[in-house]
């Protein structure tokens, strides 16, 4: 077996009506396309959305020949819908009720696309002589999902962790040791003033 090295990245920044990206988000998408210049990437999902599609498309401009593969399980969706017993007491109510609006159709589509991002895109592979580097342009709760995943966290502990736009994270799965978080929500590529944006302003940290 050889070694997954996945890089997972929320779209650059989009319009309000999320069909395009902003001037801003298409920056934020060629710096990290440029970011990511010298890494061996096999290849580049993204999922179905505009903004996905649109941030994938711009990375890889500065790749040169790397595929852009779409695929759904890289899609926006919510990827778990905790009970309220999962949770711990003094904040269930307020989980819950953030994820009131999920039909029960979406909740069932939601888990059934997580369960194949992780088929698709997490552990070590089979097949190869070398390490493959992947990158999955993607959305919040996805990557947040998968992070949660590396680290055997309670299935509910998607909730809570956040990312920027066009900030990069990087897991490593191998054969022989639990996955590697190496590097979470990185925004070093941007300049400040492309920083922070698709977080609420309270979780903005100073930097």
């Amino acid at each position: 077996m050889q070694d997954r090295y996945l890089y997972l990245a929320r779209h650059g920044e989009a319009t309000p009506d999320e069909n395009e990206l902003t001037s801003a988000g298409r920056r934020q998408a060629e710096l990290l396309g440029k970011r990511l210049e010298g890494v061996p990437l096999t290849a580049v999902h993204h999922g179905p959305l505009p903004r996905a599609a649109q941030t994938a498309r711009l990375v890889g401009e500065q790749l040169g020949e790397v595929a852009l593969r779409e695929s759904d399980a890289a899609g926006d969706y919510v990827p778990y819908v905790p009970e309220r017993e999962e949770l711990p007491a003094a904040f269930a109510d307020t989980m819950v009720a953030r994820l009131a609006w999920v039909t029960a159709e979406e909740r069932a589509r939601g888990a059934e696309l997580a369960r194949q991002a992780v088929r698709d895109f997490t552990g070590p592979v089979e097949e190869g002589d070398a390490p493959r580097h992947e990158l999955v342009v993607t959305h919040a709760f996805l990557v947040a999902w998968l992070v949660r995943a590396a680290m055997d966290a309670p299935a509910w502990r998607w909730m809570g962790l956040n990312q920027g736009n066009a900030a990069l994270t990087v897991i490593r799965y191998a054969a022989d040791r639990p996955a590697s978080v190496l590097v979470l929500n990185d925004m070093s590529h941007l300049p400040e003033d492309l920083r922070w944006t698709g977080f609420p302003p309270p979780l903005r940290a100073p930097c």
